[in-house]
């Protein structure tokens, strides 16, 4: 559930005002995720139809790349929250399995899935990504996130302690295109209140690569404020109100 912020502070017949809050990890989408990421596939030219399942299907120009809008369909869950996005590539148009999925409920910042999504877009153009796991470890450091003692090179957690990313064993109903079993991937979470309920999970198959987890833990962790009408209730106490426009 969302809460408007400082609403004794609100008049009525006037919009709600605008207040930009850190950290991102806690501000949740404002209700709008999937608003937000339309406009930003549709600034990458990604095209987009419904389809039967009442899903939104985004596709980028060279087709190897796809983005849909889930939450209609309700297909399964992460944490005990329901899947809003699911994001592929594949290595050919004609391929009929993707090669990598990456899965996000909602109340994920919506910046940070748009940075990601733009990475996924520029992706093909770089070539090859070589990187390793230190790759989305270093990208958190740099933003003042704290490594996992006794797990400092796959773990890493920001400094109120409210949300993670690690590698871990990919839940079910993961979808990866490496058939072995026992594959780790990363996965993300936010935690606002211990032992509560999750404000979002992210989870990356096993061969997203390491690259684009890294876009989305950079963005993720960025100290800039966000602009948010709305915040989630279990994080109120824990954001900060830097300014209102």
């Amino acid at each position: 559930m969302e809460a408007p912020l400082l609403p004794h502070h609100s008049r009525p017949n006037l919009p709600d005002p605008v207040y930009w809050v850190t950290p991102r990890h806690l501000a949740g989408d404002d209700g709008v995720l999937a608003e937000r990421i339309d406009d930003t596939l549709s600034d990458l030219g990604w095209r987009m139809w419904p389809t039967s399942r009442h899903t939104f299907l985004y596709v980028s120009p060279d087709g190897l790349r796809g983005a849909e809008w889930i939450l209609a369909a309700y297909p399964f869950e992460l944490g005990g929250l329901p899947v809003a996005w699911q994001l592929s590539a594949r290595q050919h148009a004609s391929s009929a399995m993707p090669e990598w999925n990456a899965y996000f409920t909602a109340d994920v910042p919506y910046e940070a899935l748009a940075d990601l999504l733009v990475a996924i877009d520029a992706h093909e153009a770089q070539g090859a990504d070589f990187t390793g796991p230190e790759t989305v470890l270093s990208a958190l450091s740099a933003r003042g996130w704290i490594r996992d003692v006794d797990r400092p090179r796959s773990t890493a957690t920001d400094p109120g302690f409210s949300s993670s990313l690690s590698l871990e064993m990919m839940p079910p109903l993961i979808q990866d295109g490496d058939p072995r079993p026992d594959l780790v991937g990363w996965q993300a979470w936010a935690e606002p209140v211990l032992g509560a309920p999750y404000l979002w999970c992210a989870s990356f198959s096993a061969s997203v690569p390491h690259g684009l987890v890294a876009a989305f833990a950079s963005s993720l962790a960025s100290p800039v404020p966000v602009p948010r009408r709305t915040v989630p209730e279990s994080a109120e106490g824990r954001l900060t109100i830097v300014r209102r426009s």
